[in-house]
């Protein structure tokens, strides 16, 4: 059965997009069949691995309407990797979810029919915590948690934590922290190594050793619709995804460099 992983902050920006793409990248490249699931109604996981949703079945789709969930899952370019694409209309579906039945539970009821076909279903959360953001709580085996290294960032953790304990009280008991990730770390700043103390000295056992650094490449793999591997794998960015890989399967991957074509 597949493990269902949510990669969830409430703050915009914190490199939670980046994380979900990459980490689902390089499990593909483990050969991990996976599954990315664009939860935000931005897009940017969809089209950050270059996919066109246009005219396609969306997440959206599946929530509020009545489209079967084997009819979202699409191949992509990248080894192993499948997604659910996300478009603008999902915007709208946090309101519509307001009067759905189970409309916390939702996204945990379509994904129980599916794991069982993947290794890893990896879900990239909205920077909110509205209704799509519970669906993904609920859903979720474990969480990972980017957090920039910027000022705010052990503010930021605690109100995530917050609400991770009540849905687990409430809603998913067996909800875990997979780990808490430090992203877009600038060593030549005094405030990034302070950050970095500081939530490892508050989340000593959640925190990941790997840290990743505030680098270009990453930056701009997603205009090319690229995940970091297969934009610059010799970059530190690259270097630092491929280690959280490592780090979360607990073992050492071997990239198999076959790009599938994408068959729709």
């Amino acid at each position: 059965m597949g493990k269902i992983i949510g990669i969830c902050n409430q703050k915009g920006g914190t490199g939670k997009t980046t994380t979900s793409i990459n980490l689902s990248s390089y499990l593909g490249l483990a050969n991990k069949k996976t599954l990315l699931i664009d939860m935000d109604p931005q897009g940017n996981s969809t089209s950050g691995i270059g996919f066109d949703a246009e005219g396609m079945n969306s997440i959206y789709d599946v929530i509020v309407g009545d489209v079967n969930l084997s009819e979202c899952i699409y191949t992509t370019e990248w080894p192993e990797l499948y997604v659910i694409p996300s478009q603008v209309s999902l915007t709208g579906g946090e309101i519509e979810l307001v009067n759905k039945e189970n409309r916390e539970g939702k996204l945990k009821t379509l994904l129980d029919q599916i794991r069982d076909k993947f290794e890893y279903i990896i879900v990239d959360a909205p920077p909110s915590l509205g209704l799509l953001t519970l669906n993904v709580l609920v859903a979720a085996d474990s969480l990972i948690i980017p957090v920039q290294c910027e000022y705010y960032a052990l503010e930021g953790v605690s109100k995530i934590m917050n609400t991770i304990e009540l849905v687990k009280e409430r809603l998913n008991f067996s909800l875990d922290i997979e780990g808490i990730l430090l992203v877009m770390a600038d060593f030549r700043t005094r405030l990034t190594l302070q950050v970095i103390e500081e939530v490892r000295n508050y989340f000593p056992k959640e925190t990941f050793n790997v840290i990743v650094p505030r680098n270009i490449k990453l930056a701009e793999a997603p205009s090319f619709g690229k995940p970091i591997h297969f934009y610059d794998p010799t970059c530190v960015g690259a270097k630092a995804y491929r280690n959280l890989t490592e780090t979360f399967l607990k073992e050492k991957i071997e990239i198999k460099e076959l790009i599938k074509e994408r068959s729709l």
